[in-house]
């Protein structure tokens, strides 16, 4: 039962700065009105926190696999917490981006810290389930801050949403420091510490590769979702949020439902693929109604925030399992860096796309990347 406590801290943790580091976003509106700027400057602002988490997130890898994640998850996420709230009060919109870039290089903790817990505390027919639960913390953040950030931006502003963003970091933090510890032993059927780099194996860097084109669509929609629906389509930002909230909610049971097929199979890739292949459809309708402006497409897009997080878990603990725990915080630190890489390099270009053609052509692109992906997932892995 520990276990579960522990990995309900690391889920907490995780879900709480889920809201400051990517829940802003769903706040794109406000972005653009309180600074003034264009649609590009603003996904870059909104995803800012995407910067320190690329420099960061190896260095909690590192150093959690040497103290452990109580020492890495309170430092952390208070240093998002005490950022956040500096970015509150700031007027530029470059020290603004630089203190959120700061927030998301604390925060970061969060995202490794989460993955060793399981790793460390379950046995491998546990894994998929309690890697579904503790990625459904992404999908829980994101539906708390679809659900909250929307009105209170309505209320009181950018202040105030990076206020309460800063709120919910302080708390988790605290909690962590308080309440998480170390395991009395290794979980059962935890491979021993490789003698060399994990990366001589070639499905470890197919694996990385294979969340880098995923996070492609996933990025797309999630950060300009919510101003598709108010631009293309006429709905109220509140109103906007609140589907997205629900899709997230979705998002969060679908993850644990991928983790426990995973668990009664005994497999981790090929159930991803086949939900890259149901994507890849749930892709191809939402192109189609953003080019034709038909009222499917809102349903393809709460469907396409639901789906294209599906697989995460999944790519997430297979990482996990072939670096072993001697190396699972470098290589879940470096699995989320290539993530968060194609996220900072993707948002910017993508509202570009949307800029010049159109929103149909940002899903697009997100489709092709998901395509690309198929040939490149490592069905090998799940032999091994």
């Amino acid at each position: 039962m520990k276990r579960w406590w522990m990995l309900a801290l690391g889920v907490n943790a995780h879900a709480s700065v889920t809201l400051g580091l990517f829940g802003l976003p769903l706040v794109m509106p406000e972005i653009l009105r309180h600074f003034g700027v264009s649609l590009p400057v603003g996904g870059l602002i909104g995803n800012a926190p995407a910067i320190g988490i690329l420099c960061a997130l190896v260095a909690w890898g590192a150093l959690a696999d040497r103290h452990g994640e109580r020492l890495i998850l309170g430092l952390g996420v208070g240093v998002a917490a005490v950022t956040l709230a500096a970015a509150a009060f700031a007027e530029a919109t470059w020290a603004v981006i630089a203190l959120l870039a700061l927030a998301g290089a604390g925060g970061s903790a969060a995202m490794v810290g989460g993955g060793r817990i399981v790793l460390r505390w379950f046995s491998p027919p546990e894994r998929g389930v309690a890697m579904g639960v503790r990625q459904v913390s992404f999908t829980l953040g994101m539906a708390a801050a679809a659900f909250v950030l929307p009105p209170v931006a309505a209320a009181h502003g950018l202040t105030g949403v990076l206020l309460l963003c800063s709120g919910l970091s302080l708390l988790a933090a605290v909690l962590a420091a308080l309440f998480l510890a170390e395991p009395p032993h290794e979980a059962p059927g935890s491979r021993a510490a490789a003698a060399g780099s994990p990366y001589r194996q070639p499905a470890l860097w197919r694996v990385h590769a294979t969340s880098a084109l995923h996070a492609v669509p996933q990025i797309v929609v999630t950060t300009y979702g919510v101003d598709c629906l108010v631009t293309s389509y006429g709905w109220d930002g509140v109103a906007a949020g609140r589907l997205f909230g629900v899709a997230a909610i979705g998002g969060a049971v679908v993850r644990v439902a991928a983790g426990r097929w995973s668990d009664r199979t005994g497999l981790r890739m090929r159930p991803l693929l086949l939900l890259t292949l149901w994507n890849l459809a749930v892709l191809a309708l939402l192109v189609a109604g953003a080019l034709t402006g038909a009222a499917f497409g809102v349903a393809m897009l709460a469907l396409a925030s639901v789906m294209t997080v599906a697989g995460n878990g999944l790519a997430y603990l297979t990482a996990g399992e072939l670096a072993g725990p001697g190396w699972a915080g470098r290589v879940l630190g470096t699995h989320n860096t290539v993530q968060n890489t194609v996220a900072l390099v993707a948002t910017p270009l993508a509202g570009l796309l949307i800029e010049g053609t159109g929103y149909w052509a940002g899903f697009a692109a997100g489709l092709g990347c998901a395509l690309v992906s198929l040939p490149v997932i490592p069905l090998r892995a799940d032999r091994s």
